[in-house]
């Protein structure tokens, strides 16, 4: 598919077919989220790939009330493939404490925005812009903060990686929630673009 295609083409799927998601699919779309750019190189990311039904079932278990499941996550749970992606701090921060970056300590005052979250979430749109260029859908949406707790404790996450969302990938189908691209028009160019000065 031309790059163009891909971003025009790209939406956040709310429901899911259950057929499964080639392996192969998944593989590809983490290579290319691990070539995303990160600040020093540091590449804080670390991804936790649920592609099993047991694995996936687990995850909204810990992270929803699967016992009343409203439209959306009806949707979502036939997804056959949850991705977690985290980020670390500690990594960047050890990172720009190394010689070659001129700092001598691990102050987090020194960062003007949490780039341990910005890249990740740039390796995250890399996974959601591949999943289009297979033909698939893919959803990246917030983990609730109450369910935080049990994620990381279900996957393992260690105390030094954040979730900083999670991503469902796989066939798309008909029905499920409808987003807010449905009820919003997009901002136009003019009022989000600024040339030379706001």
């Amino acid at each position: 598919m031309e790059f163009q295609d891909v971003v025009d083409r790209r939406r956040m799927t709310r429901s899911y077919s259950t057929d499964p998601v080639d392996r192969a699919v998944v593989d590809r779309a983490l290579r290319n989220a691990v070539r995303a750019p990160s600040a020093g190189f540091s590449q804080g990311w670390a991804f936790v790939v649920l592609d099993t039904p047991d694995d996936v079932r687990r995850y909204w278990e810990a992270s929803a009330d699967t016992e009343h499941p409203d439209a959306w996550l009806e949707g979502m749970m036939r997804a056959p493939v949850v991705v977690i992606p985290c980020s670390s701090k500690a990594i960047y921060l050890d990172r720009y404490a190394e010689p070659d970056k001129g700092w001598t300590d691990r102050d987090e005052a020194r960062w003007p925005q949490p780039f341990w979250d910005l890249d990740t979430a740039m390796a995250s749109l890399l996974i959601l812009q591949t999943v289009v260029d297979e033909g698939l859908g893919a959803l990246f949406f917030g983990i609730p903060p109450e369910a935080d707790a049990a994620v990381r404790e279900e996957f393992g996450i260690p105390d030094d990686h954040d979730p900083v969302g999670a991503i469902t990938i796989g066939h798309p189908a008909p029905g499920g929630a409808t987003g807010s691209a449905r009820r919003r028009p997009r901002r136009p160019m003019d009022d989000v673009v600024h040339r030379g000065r706001w």
